[in-house]
Protein backbone atom coordinates (compact mmCIF):
# COMPACT_ATOMS: atom_id res chain seq x y z
CA UNK A 1 0.00 0.00 0.00
CA UNK A 2 2.87 2.39 0.80
CA UNK A 3 4.19 2.12 -2.78
CA UNK A 4 0.75 2.30 -4.42
CA UNK A 5 -0.19 5.63 -2.83
CA UNK A 6 2.55 7.72 -4.51
CA UNK A 7 1.79 6.07 -7.84
CA UNK A 8 -1.88 6.90 -7.46
CA UNK A 9 -1.08 10.49 -6.50
CA UNK A 10 1.24 10.82 -9.51
CA UNK A 11 -1.47 9.59 -11.85
CA UNK A 12 -3.94 12.03 -10.33
CA UNK A 13 -1.50 14.88 -10.87
CA UNK A 14 -1.01 13.90 -14.51
CA UNK A 15 -4.77 13.58 -14.98
CA UNK A 16 -5.27 17.04 -13.49
CA UNK A 17 -2.53 18.52 -15.71
CA UNK A 18 -4.00 16.93 -18.85
CA UNK A 19 -7.43 18.21 -17.96
CA UNK A 20 -6.50 21.83 -17.26
CA UNK A 21 -4.41 21.96 -20.45
CA UNK A 22 -7.12 20.44 -22.64
CA UNK A 23 -10.44 20.04 -20.82
CA UNK A 24 -12.34 19.29 -24.03
CA UNK A 25 -10.63 15.95 -24.60
CA UNK A 26 -9.32 14.97 -21.16
CA UNK A 27 -11.71 14.10 -18.32
CA UNK A 28 -10.95 15.49 -14.87
CA UNK A 29 -9.66 13.35 -12.02
CA UNK A 30 -12.54 11.74 -10.15
CA UNK A 31 -14.03 13.15 -6.96
CA UNK A 32 -12.97 16.76 -7.56
CA UNK A 33 -15.68 19.39 -7.65
CA UNK A 34 -15.91 21.06 -11.07
CA UNK A 35 -16.10 24.48 -9.44
CA UNK A 36 -12.61 23.91 -8.04
CA UNK A 37 -11.31 22.54 -11.33
CA UNK A 38 -12.61 25.62 -13.11
CA UNK A 39 -10.31 27.77 -10.98
CA UNK A 40 -7.27 25.85 -12.23
CA UNK A 41 -8.50 25.81 -15.84
CA UNK A 42 -9.12 29.55 -15.90
CA UNK A 43 -5.92 30.39 -14.05
CA UNK A 44 -3.73 28.46 -16.50
CA UNK A 45 -5.47 29.68 -19.63
CA UNK A 46 -5.72 33.31 -18.57
CA UNK A 47 -2.07 33.48 -17.51
CA UNK A 48 -0.78 31.95 -20.76
CA UNK A 49 -3.17 33.95 -22.94
CA UNK A 50 -2.20 37.19 -21.20
CA UNK A 51 1.50 36.42 -21.56
CA UNK A 52 1.19 35.60 -25.26
CA UNK A 53 -0.93 38.70 -25.90
CA UNK A 54 1.78 40.85 -24.35
CA UNK A 55 4.58 39.10 -26.30
CA UNK A 56 2.75 39.14 -29.64
CA UNK A 57 0.54 42.25 -29.70
CA UNK A 58 0.46 42.57 -33.50
CA UNK A 59 -0.68 38.96 -33.93
CA UNK A 60 -3.30 39.45 -31.21
CA UNK A 61 -4.71 42.50 -33.01
CA UNK A 62 -4.48 40.96 -36.47
CA UNK A 63 -6.25 37.66 -35.79
CA UNK A 64 -9.95 37.52 -35.04
CA UNK A 65 -10.81 36.81 -31.40
CA UNK A 66 -12.03 33.28 -32.13
CA UNK A 67 -8.93 32.48 -34.18
CA UNK A 68 -6.60 33.83 -31.50
CA UNK A 69 -8.24 31.93 -28.64
CA UNK A 70 -8.35 28.73 -30.68
CA UNK A 71 -4.61 29.14 -31.31
CA UNK A 72 -3.87 29.58 -27.59
CA UNK A 73 -6.04 26.56 -26.75
CA UNK A 74 -4.16 24.48 -29.32
CA UNK A 75 -0.81 25.66 -27.93
CA UNK A 76 -1.80 24.51 -24.44
CA UNK A 77 -3.22 21.22 -25.65
CA UNK A 78 -0.68 20.15 -28.27
CA UNK A 79 2.71 21.72 -27.57
CA UNK A 80 5.23 20.31 -25.13
CA UNK A 81 7.48 23.08 -23.86
CA UNK A 82 11.20 22.42 -23.42
CA UNK A 83 11.48 24.85 -20.51
CA UNK A 84 9.26 26.05 -17.64
CA UNK A 85 10.65 29.62 -17.77
CA UNK A 86 8.05 32.30 -18.52
CA UNK A 87 10.64 34.29 -20.48
CA UNK A 88 10.91 31.35 -22.90
CA UNK A 89 7.17 30.97 -23.56
CA UNK A 90 7.43 33.26 -26.59
CA UNK A 91 10.13 31.07 -28.15
CA UNK A 92 8.00 28.00 -27.43
CA UNK A 93 5.03 29.63 -29.15
CA UNK A 94 7.18 30.19 -32.24
CA UNK A 95 8.20 26.51 -32.27
CA UNK A 96 4.52 25.61 -31.99
CA UNK A 97 3.58 27.83 -34.95
CA UNK A 98 6.47 26.50 -37.05
CA UNK A 99 5.35 22.91 -36.41
CA UNK A 100 1.79 23.80 -37.46
CA UNK A 101 3.15 25.44 -40.61
CA UNK A 102 4.99 22.23 -41.53
CA UNK A 103 1.72 20.36 -41.09
CA UNK A 104 -0.09 22.66 -43.55
CA UNK A 105 -2.46 24.10 -40.98
CA UNK A 106 -5.01 26.77 -41.83
CA UNK A 107 -2.90 29.45 -40.14
CA UNK A 108 -1.96 32.51 -42.23
CA UNK A 109 1.28 31.61 -44.07
CA UNK A 110 3.12 34.55 -42.51
CA UNK A 111 2.13 33.79 -38.92
CA UNK A 112 5.29 31.99 -37.75
CA UNK A 113 7.58 34.64 -39.24
CA UNK A 114 5.56 37.47 -37.74
CA UNK A 115 5.78 35.76 -34.35
CA UNK A 116 9.56 35.52 -34.69
CA UNK A 117 9.77 39.19 -35.67
CA UNK A 118 7.76 40.20 -32.60
CA UNK A 119 9.78 37.91 -30.32
CA UNK A 120 13.14 39.32 -31.43
CA UNK A 121 12.68 42.59 -29.54
CA UNK A 122 12.14 40.87 -26.18
CA UNK A 123 14.90 38.36 -26.90
CA UNK A 124 17.42 41.15 -27.44
CA UNK A 125 16.18 43.16 -24.47
CA UNK A 126 16.73 40.31 -22.03
CA UNK A 127 19.81 38.80 -23.69
CA UNK A 128 22.68 38.36 -21.25
CA UNK A 129 25.33 37.68 -23.87
CA UNK A 130 28.79 38.94 -22.99
CA UNK A 131 30.81 40.97 -25.44
CA UNK A 132 33.70 39.02 -26.99
CA UNK A 133 37.25 40.42 -26.76
CA UNK A 134 37.62 43.17 -29.36
CA UNK A 135 39.58 46.27 -30.27
CA UNK A 136 37.18 49.20 -30.79
CA UNK A 137 39.91 51.11 -32.65
CA UNK A 138 41.09 48.23 -34.80
CA UNK A 139 41.61 48.54 -38.55
CA UNK A 140 38.32 47.36 -40.08
CA UNK A 141 39.95 46.55 -43.42
CA UNK A 142 43.13 44.78 -42.34
CA UNK A 143 41.67 43.30 -39.16
CA UNK A 144 38.71 40.96 -38.76
CA UNK A 145 35.59 42.98 -37.91
CA UNK A 146 33.71 41.75 -34.83
CA UNK A 147 29.91 41.73 -35.10
CA UNK A 148 28.10 42.58 -31.88
CA UNK A 149 26.13 39.69 -30.33
CA UNK A 150 23.33 42.26 -29.91
CA UNK A 151 23.03 42.87 -33.67
CA UNK A 152 21.08 40.32 -35.70
CA UNK A 153 20.68 40.30 -39.48
CA UNK A 154 17.39 38.55 -40.26
CA UNK A 155 15.77 37.38 -43.48
CA UNK A 156 12.03 36.74 -43.86
CA UNK A 157 9.89 35.59 -46.78
CA UNK A 158 7.14 37.96 -45.71
CA UNK A 159 7.20 41.74 -45.06
CA UNK A 160 6.73 41.16 -41.34
CA UNK A 161 7.29 44.79 -40.36
CA UNK A 162 4.21 45.83 -42.36
CA UNK A 163 1.78 43.04 -41.47
CA UNK A 164 -1.09 44.06 -39.22
CA UNK A 165 -4.89 44.36 -39.05
CA UNK A 166 -4.97 46.44 -42.24
CA UNK A 167 -2.37 44.41 -44.15
CA UNK A 168 -2.70 40.63 -44.32
CA UNK A 169 -0.86 39.59 -47.51
CA UNK A 170 -1.87 36.41 -49.29
CA UNK A 171 1.25 36.00 -51.42
CA UNK A 172 4.88 36.44 -50.44
CA UNK A 173 6.78 39.04 -52.48
CA UNK A 174 9.51 37.92 -54.85
CA UNK A 175 12.27 39.54 -52.77
CA UNK A 176 12.85 38.64 -49.11
CA UNK A 177 12.57 41.16 -46.30
CA UNK A 178 16.01 41.81 -44.82
CA UNK A 179 16.24 43.48 -41.42
CA UNK A 180 18.95 44.50 -38.99
CA UNK A 181 17.79 44.35 -35.38
CA UNK A 182 20.19 45.63 -32.75
CA UNK A 183 20.26 46.67 -29.13
CA UNK A 184 21.99 50.01 -28.79
CA UNK A 185 24.17 51.28 -25.97
CA UNK A 186 21.14 52.63 -24.09
CA UNK A 187 19.39 49.25 -24.18
CA UNK A 188 16.83 50.24 -26.83
CA UNK A 189 16.10 47.76 -29.62
CA UNK A 190 16.11 49.26 -33.11
CA UNK A 191 14.91 47.82 -36.41
CA UNK A 192 16.08 48.84 -39.87
CA UNK A 193 15.66 47.45 -43.36
CA UNK A 194 18.97 46.63 -45.03
CA UNK A 195 20.05 45.88 -48.56
CA UNK A 196 21.03 42.40 -49.76
CA UNK A 197 24.67 43.56 -49.90
CA UNK A 198 24.69 44.68 -46.26
CA UNK A 199 22.94 41.48 -45.21
CA UNK A 200 25.53 39.39 -47.06
CA UNK A 201 28.39 41.45 -45.61
CA UNK A 202 27.16 40.80 -42.06
CA UNK A 203 26.70 37.14 -42.92
CA UNK A 204 30.34 36.92 -44.03
CA UNK A 205 31.59 38.79 -40.98
CA UNK A 206 29.44 36.70 -38.67
CA UNK A 207 31.75 33.73 -39.16
CA UNK A 208 34.39 34.54 -36.50
CA UNK A 209 37.96 34.69 -37.76
CA UNK A 210 37.06 33.87 -41.34
CA UNK A 211 37.47 37.19 -43.16
CA UNK A 212 39.28 40.46 -42.74
CA UNK A 213 37.22 43.48 -43.76
CA UNK A 214 39.17 43.72 -47.01
CA UNK A 215 38.67 40.01 -47.78
CA UNK A 216 34.95 40.19 -47.04
CA UNK A 217 34.50 43.19 -49.33
CA UNK A 218 36.54 41.54 -52.09
CA UNK A 219 34.38 38.43 -51.92
CA UNK A 220 31.23 40.54 -51.85
CA UNK A 221 32.40 42.47 -54.93
CA UNK A 222 33.05 39.20 -56.77
CA UNK A 223 29.65 37.80 -55.82
CA UNK A 224 27.92 41.02 -56.92
CA UNK A 225 29.84 41.13 -60.20
CA UNK A 226 31.05 44.67 -59.50
CA UNK A 227 32.64 46.27 -62.54
CA UNK A 228 34.75 48.70 -60.50
CA UNK A 229 36.15 46.69 -57.60
CA UNK A 230 38.11 49.57 -56.10
CA UNK A 231 35.07 51.86 -55.97
CA UNK A 232 32.99 49.02 -54.54
CA UNK A 233 35.53 48.44 -51.77
CA UNK A 234 35.75 52.17 -50.98
CA UNK A 235 31.99 52.28 -50.50
CA UNK A 236 32.23 49.09 -48.49
CA UNK A 237 34.82 50.64 -46.18
CA UNK A 238 32.43 53.54 -45.57
CA UNK A 239 29.70 51.04 -44.69
CA UNK A 240 32.01 49.26 -42.24
CA UNK A 241 32.68 52.55 -40.45
CA UNK A 242 28.95 53.28 -40.34
CA UNK A 243 28.24 49.83 -38.85
CA UNK A 244 30.93 50.52 -36.24
CA UNK A 245 29.54 53.94 -35.35
CA UNK A 246 26.00 52.60 -34.83
CA UNK A 247 27.20 49.65 -32.73
CA UNK A 248 26.55 46.77 -35.14
CA UNK A 249 30.29 46.21 -35.25
CA UNK A 250 32.28 46.34 -32.02
CA UNK A 251 35.64 46.87 -33.71
CA UNK A 252 38.01 44.10 -34.69
CA UNK A 253 38.63 40.72 -33.16
CA UNK A 254 41.55 40.60 -30.79
CA UNK A 255 44.31 38.24 -31.82
CA UNK A 256 45.80 35.99 -29.15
Amino acid sequence: MAEAAPATLREQEFALARHVRDPRTNPPPPDIEDRRLAIYRDLLYNNIESLLSANFPVIRKTLADAQWHALVRAFLADHRCRTPLFTEIGREFIRFLESRQREDSADPPWLAELAHYEWVELALQISDETLPPHDPRGDLLQGRPQVSPFAWALAYRWPVQRIGPSHRPEHAPAAPTLLLVRRDRDGDVRFAEISPLVYRLLELLGDPGEYSGHEALARLAAEAGAADTEAFEREGATMLRHLLDEGTLLGTQKTR
